[in-house]
């Protein structure tokens, strides 16, 4: 049997600024392993299609044939036809930074179309702040696609959203009926779309294997769509469904009705289960041998894990590739105040993961017995270094996002330290915990790496709470965590959840009050506010008893089982809260409101927080105080590697120093940094001393990590001044000088 060729599809829809990374994983391991892969989204392919002349063309024909009297507003868009038409290229094509010409024509007012959603375009841009003639344009030119989107979703295809493709399928789908049902009706007209985008890459690659990745609920119903398309048209290609929401979602599947559109499904990474089936269909592998799989036999749903293989380690995987994405006709949108939020979808990010899975695996409400999340390996910095620099030279794009549950502090050290070593400039975010280990040094260490955010969860600004999560953190120490990202200049994003288990109206608000502080104070600079949900795989799921809540449904039918509803008898979470809770936050990303009482938000009387209003305040001083009395050494009792505080090592992040003589036996040094030099007078001994220890700090390709100072060989060394010589020396303003000039001990 000839070696079987893959194509594997995004279906709709995930972002519009970047491919979702999963099919770019699998196409370079596979193609790694010697297999003809092709990949390809086809979520992009629609909107793309759907938003040009000729398909907006489609759109009014259709919406003028409708039946009936029109909506107000779609009566009102269709009479702005001809102006949607002649602009809708133009207006993708600056989207996509082909044209930033269009920027002042699109500012100027008279260009695009207004639909309902400029009602508040002015109020909102005001809120925006003061932007650039760009990012005001991109701003209105979201505004005009969203309309057409509305009018889309309102007319023509209901299942259609700019972010998501009939999600309310995928949601909570414990039955299949809804889905089938909608399979059963004929394809809607971004359906229609949707399918020629999907036979131009069948017909190209001539496919023996299609893979359909599914990562979030609102990318279900399109991959079932286009897997009904597949086996209608060309029967003999097989279907393999995979992806996030199938790995927490399908855990149980005994549907059998899924494989009249799929042949397997597998769950959790992807790789050894693609190599299994691969060899099965090439004849290789007996059934019995595939890798966490279900599929279809005699009409029942079968689970097939006899593979003896073992999983492949970070090292193993290979880089990522994007090759068949074309990176430039995805679209930056701008539509929303979050500045996190702003960062994610603005322009494209190559994505990697520092480490498999969470070191922590603890939290009470997370899928922490799921393999992504259960089972941590970080991958070694030379390995994710190189695949930085190959992913820098295929995309020609330096920004990076690490799509980690939750990165460890030690694999971005040494992360930072490798790309430092090699001179690789990137810019980078991504996922952490507000771990005692992110030191200000470490922090300022990943800063110079190119570290420009972070998200974290702080969940509830409680100790009670997290306690009962089993976060592993305090509030003091998340404020003592996001101080030290500040102080680097990294944008520090807090989840927050509201509702926990046996959380009281009281704990919430004091929770807020604690928000607004660190906004108050600078600490976060963005956050998101969701309300608890019980999740089938979680301990609170597994053992609802145990945290006192009752589950209450869905009763499972057999297909998706995942979000569960609860009661929850000690607990006040009504929804008025998180309407009060999302407004502060949306005022509070603004710098507005952050001096008012937090009660106000809610509109109704809610208890008064106990928290002082300078809590805060008292905790960055006892900070301040603590940093000055340790003279820059504060730091946990054990570092990120897990060794005490004299194994730490002296990085330099600073410039290159130079050195002049003056008077008898004196030198002026000069430490130069990017933002200001600093000049430091001292005798010609310590000098040397001081400029030995800066080059032996200082990241070069041969350095290699390893090779940097650490604090007890320094203090061991040090012969000036005598016994005590180097503890006044750090005690000193030139210490303080090199420090504050890059000098860190990480």
């Amino acid at each position: 049997m000839s070696t079987p060729r893959l194509l594997l599809l995004i279906p709709p829809l995930t972002q519009l600024n970047t491919p979702y990374p999963s099919t770019a994983y699998l196409t370079g391991f596979l193609k790694r392993h010697g297999y003809d892969v092709t990949q390809a989204d086809v979520g992009i392919e629609m909107v793309l299609a759907l938003f040009s002349r000729e398909g907006l063309t489609r759109v009014f024909d259709r919406v003028r044939d409708l039946p009936g009297d029109l909506p107000d507003e779609a009566a009102q868009m269709l009479a702005l036809e001809q102006a949607y038409l002649d602009s809708i290229d133009a207006v993708i094509g600056f989207l996509q930074g082909q044209d930033s010409t269009l920027a002042p024509r699109i500012c100027q007012g008279r260009f695009l179309p207004r639909g309902p959603r400029f009602a508040h375009a002015d109020e909102a841009s005001r809120a925006f702040g003061t932007l650039g003639t760009t990012d005001r344009a991109r701003y209105l030119a979201t505004l005009y696609l969203e309309d057409l989107a509305d009018l889309v979703h309102e007319t023509v295809t209901p299942q259609f959203a700019l972010s998501r493709y009939a999600e309310h399928l995928g949601l909570s789908a414990s039955s299949f009926d809804p889905v089938a049902c909608a399979l059963a009706e004929p394809p809607s007209l971004t359906d229609e779309l949707l399918l020629d985008a999907v036979w131009r890459h069948v017909e190209a690659a001539g496919p023996t294997l299609v893979g359909l990745t599914v990562p979030f609920p609102g990318n279900l119903y399109g991959a079932l769509r286009i897997a009904q398309a597949v086996k209608a048209r060309r029967p003999a290609v097989r279907i393999v469904l995979g992806g996030g929401y199938v790995n927490t979602e399908l855990r149980r599947l005994h549907e059998p009705r899924l494989f009249d559109y799929v042949d397997y499904v597998t769950l959790d990474d992807g790789e050894r289960p693609l190599l299994c089936l691969l060899e099965h269909l090439a004849g290789k592998r007996d059934q019995a041998e595939l890798r966490r799989t279900f599929l279809r036999s005699e009409g029942c749903v079968m689970w097939r894990d006899g593979a003896r293989d073992p999983e492949f380690g970070m090292a193993e995987l290979g880089t990522p590739t994007y090759a068949g994405l074309a990176l430039n006709r995805y679209l930056s949108v701008l539509d929303t105040l979050n500045p996190m939020h702003r960062l994610w979808s603005d322009g494209h990010w190559n994505k990697l993961t520092v480490a498999h899975g969470c070191y922590w695996k603890q939290c009470t409400f997370c899928d922490v017995g799921l393999d992504y999340i259960g089972r941590y390996e970080a991958t070694p910095s030379e390995i994710l270094t190189d695949r930085i620099e190959a992913l820098i030279a295929e995309t020609g794009r330096r920004g990076f996002h690490f799509v980690d549950e939750a990165a460890p502090p030690a694999g971005l050290k040494g992360l930072a330290l490798c790309l430092l070593e090699r001179g690789v400039a990137i810019t980078w975010w991504g996922n952490v915990r507000f771990e005692l280990a992110f030191t200000r040094d470490l922090c300022r260490l990943l800063a110079a790496s190119g570290c420009v955010a972070v998200t974290a969860g702080l969940e509830a600004a409680s100790d009670r709470l997290l306690d009962a999560m089993k976060k592993g953190i305090t509030v003091a120490q998340a404020a003592r965590v996001a101080a030290s990202f500040q102080a680097a200049h990294i944008m520090v994003h807090a989840y927050l959840m509201y509702g926990f288990p046996g959380e009281t109206l009281v704990e919430t608000v004091e929770t807020l009050e604690r928000v607004r502080q660190l906004f108050a104070h600078g600490l976060i600079q963005s956050a998101f506010w969701h309300r608890f949900l019980a999740t089938a795989h979680s301990p609170i799921g597994l053992d609802p008893a145990g945290h006192g809540v009752r589950i209450t449904g869905p009763s499972f039918g057999g297909f998706a089982e995942n979000d569960l509803a609860h009661d929850d008898p000690a607990g006040q979470a009504p929804e008025w809260l998180g309407v009060g809770l999302r407004a502060a936050l949306s005022s509070y990303m603004r710098g507005a409101g952050v001096a008012a009482d937090v009660r106000h938000w809610f509109g109704r009387p809610v208890p008064r927080p106990k928290v002082p209003r300078d809590w805060l305040a008292k905790l960055l001083a006892e900070m301040r105080t603590e940093d000055d009395s340790a003279c820059g050494f504060r730091s946990p009792e054990v570092s990120a590697e897990g060794r005490s505080p004299l194994e730490r090592r002296f990085v330099w992040i600073g410039g290159a120093p130079v050195s002049e003589s003056y008077g008898h036996d004196r030198r002026r040094v000069i430490l130069p940094h990017q933002t200001e030099d600093v000049e430091v007078r001292l005798s010609s001994e310590k000098a040397d001393w001081l400029l030995d220890l800066i080059r032996s700090a200082t990241p070069t390709r041969e350095r290699r990590g390893e090779g940097y100072p650490t604090l007890r060989e320094v203090r061991e060394t040090y012969r000036l001044g005598g016994p005590r010589g180097f503890d006044a020396l750090v005690r000193s303003t030139l210490w303080q000088q090199a420090r504050t000039s890059g000098l860190l001990l990480v």
